[in-house]
């Protein structure tokens, strides 16, 4: 068996695997995104039930083997409970996370996905910004880590001066003060718009909790 390895990251999604185990994905800091399987963390008494569902974020050890890893053990050092319990917070969690899990590959530093991906949850139990915002923030972030999104749109003389601002702003601000504004709804209007737009040119596939959020709207 090879040595234990030990990654930060995130449980993008868990499924139910045989009788009592769970397949999950894990979006890490070292090797990207990984799929690893944790034996017996359906049963009760197993220290991984909890560690082993979406939203844990902490330190996990893995061992790897020929097509996926096994986790073997967790220390999480958060659950976003808050984000769990508001079930409009839940469902834009969840689509953030299978976001990350579209763009996301493995053996690739993951930090930044991660980075980006935790800096978004911790924003969502807040008042302000709009849970919009966010999503179109996020979404904006992440297509530009995966080097899809064309810079020259906050040049655009056809957007109002306020959209190209925060659009620049969103392209180049630190993760960690990402979320840290607003816009009038004329704005951010045209901001969701853009974002729309390249949505529907760039992502070639639906997301489940995006749908669910869209009914909801």
């Amino acid at each position: 068996m090879s040595e234990p390895l030990k990654v930060n990251g995130m449980v993008l999604s868990a499924v139910p695997f045989g009788d009592y185990d769970k397949r999950v994905v894990l979006l890490t800091k070292e090797r990207g995104k990984i799929t690893a399987f944790a034996h017996g963390a359906r049963r009760q008494n197993s220290m991984l039930l909890a560690a082993s569902n979406p939203f844990a974020f902490g330190v996990f050890t893995v061992y790897e083997g020929r097509s996926a890893y096994t986790l073997v053990r967790a220390e999480i050092s958060n659950y976003f409970t808050e984000v769990k319990e508001n079930f409009e917070a839940a469902c834009y969690g969840c689509y953030f996370m299978e976001v990350a899990e579209y763009y996301s590959r493995e053996n690739l530093d993951g930090s930044a996905m991660l980075n980006l991906l935790y800096a978004t949850l911790r924003a969502l139990p807040k008042e302000q910004p709009d849970n919009e915002l966010i999503r179109c923030v996020f979404e904006m972030r992440a297509m530009m880590l995966n080097g899809e999104y064309p810079y020259e749109t906050a040049n655009d003389a056809s957007l109002q001066e306020s959209t190209r601002y925060a659009l620049a702003y969103v392209l180049s601000a630190p993760v960690q003060k990402l979320y840290s504004f607003t816009l009038t709804p004329e704005v951010f209007a045209e901001f969701r718009s853009v974002q729309d737009h390249f949505n529907r040119l760039r992502v070639d596939r639906s997301f489940k909790s995006l749908d669910i959020l869209k009914s909801m709207m």
